[in-house]
């Protein structure tokens, strides 16, 4: 069996290439940064040499939160309560020896946020880069960093309008990688834009102690015909712009992971063996006067995704694929009702290990200051194998209130 996408890494490997040579091409358009992808000047606190050569902008952010599942879709009994910090980060951006070197650092103090379920390991670092800007539309990163991949995975925790990211998200997503990116943007006409964004990487993650010959390749077009968003907002849920013209994003992408340990490529726990996974990743955003809609699918394969030990257990890397949907719309208080539809599908391999997932969702989202300070309170039904009668099996109702406050 092989993979359907790419043939082969050699092929990923040479779209790489041809990204990277298009970033040389001259341009006129800035590249447009999103806030975990290059480093940004704005809010936080701010410390400058006398020279200027020096800058570093600080910013911190919590979010705390309650939560509870019930046992059943007919049962509101409490099966699980979740009351605790879900992120406490604190951020440092700037630049050294001029505006042509850049940095990023991002601690996480929670410790649900450092990935220690999976690893045993409380890792705080969750960005650590280098940013090189070669010309005004065409900068190189070089180091751990969110890697181009699916549009709310790259849009900050920070931005969103639900408490949590989407279950199609959470199983398929490419997550942070140490390497070397590259992003470029081009003019298309008077307004429209093209993004180009590639990355080569280790393809271990945030959490790895070693790395190995396979390594994972990525890359991503982005289409803005209707010109840039404002205040970055194709990177921001929500249209808290108010959007006055209509604007749309249109993505697509690919990420070939070779020889991967870690159940989800660069997340997750350790397979017994090494496997390749492909991701493909297809997503858009449209805004206009407050309404907001987004859609991403993703399809992760591979010819093996089970391993097993030399007494037979197994452990195996997630393939399936998945559709998420949200649509939103700001009233005039900066109150925003939003709804969310997510649906997850195992491949056959895993038939009888994974089930069909479903979640329905709907939202409410206070902004005090737009997504810097803001509530947020969150209902849903999960449903198992496409059955939403409320008394079929693994059906369950769940409620979040979260309030999330940063500078």
């Amino acid at each position: 069996m092989t993979l359907s996408f790419f043939d082969t890494p050699r092929r990923t490997a040479l779209g790489w290439c041809l990204l990277l040579v298009l970033g040389w091409l001259p341009g006129r358009a800035w590249a447009q940064g999103e806030g975990d992808e290059r480093p940004v000047r704005f809010n936080g606190m701010e410390f400058r040499s006398a020279d200027s050569l020096f800058y570093i902008n600080f910013r911190f952010r919590m979010q705390n939160r309650v939560g509870l599942v019930t046992r059943g879709g007919d049962n509101l009994r409490v099966a699980n309560y979740d009351a605790r910090v879900r992120r406490l980060r604190l951020r440092a951006d700037g630049y050294a020896l001029g505006e042509r070197i850049g940095y990023s650092l991002q601690l996480a103090f929670a410790r649900g946020d450092q990935d220690f379920e999976n690893t045993g390991v409380a890792n705080i670092v969750r960005d650590a880069v280098i940013f090189y800007n070669v010309t005004p539309n065409f900068y190189l990163a070089f180091g751990l960093n969110k890697l181009p991949g699916n549009r709310q995975r790259v849009t900050s925790s920070g931005q969103l309008q639900f408490a949590e990211r989407s279950i199609v998200n959470s199983a398929l997503n490419i997550d942070r990688d140490f390497g070397l990116k590259a992003y470029y943007t081009h003019q298309l006409g008077a307004n429209a834009l093209c993004l180009l964004k590639g990355a080569i990487t280790t393809g271990e993650g945030r959490s790895a102690n070693g790395t190995d010959a396979g390594l994972a390749y990525t890359g991503r077009v982005e289409l803005l015909p209707l010109g840039a968003f404002q205040d970055g907002g194709d990177y921001s849920e929500g249209d808290l712009a108010r959007e006055p013209t209509p604007k749309l994003a249109v993505a697509g992408g690919y990420s070939f992971n070779r020889r991967t340990t870690r159940s989800g490529g660069q997340l997750g726990p350790d397979l017994y063996g090494p496997v390749d996974l492909g991701t493909l990743i297809v997503d858009g955003v449209f805004k206009h006067r407050g309404w907001a809609y987004l859609v991403e699918y993703l399809d992760r394969r591979s010819p093996q995704p089970l391993t097993y030990d030399g007494g037979g257990e197994l452990r195996y890397a997630y393939v399936g694929r998945g559709l998420n949907q949200q649509l939103s719309y700001l009233l005039p208080s900066n109150l925003e009702p939003a709804l969310r539809y997510s649906w997850l599908q195992p491949r056959r391999s895993l038939r009888g290990l994974e089930r069909q997932q479903e979640v329905l969702e709907v939202g409410l989202t206070q902004y005090l200051r737009k997504h810097r300070v803001k509530a947020q309170l969150n209902a849903s039904y999960q449903v198992q194998q496409g059955r939403w009668q409320l008394g079929s099996p693994g059906n369950r109702w769940g409620g979040v209130f979260q309030f999330e406050l940063g500078i």
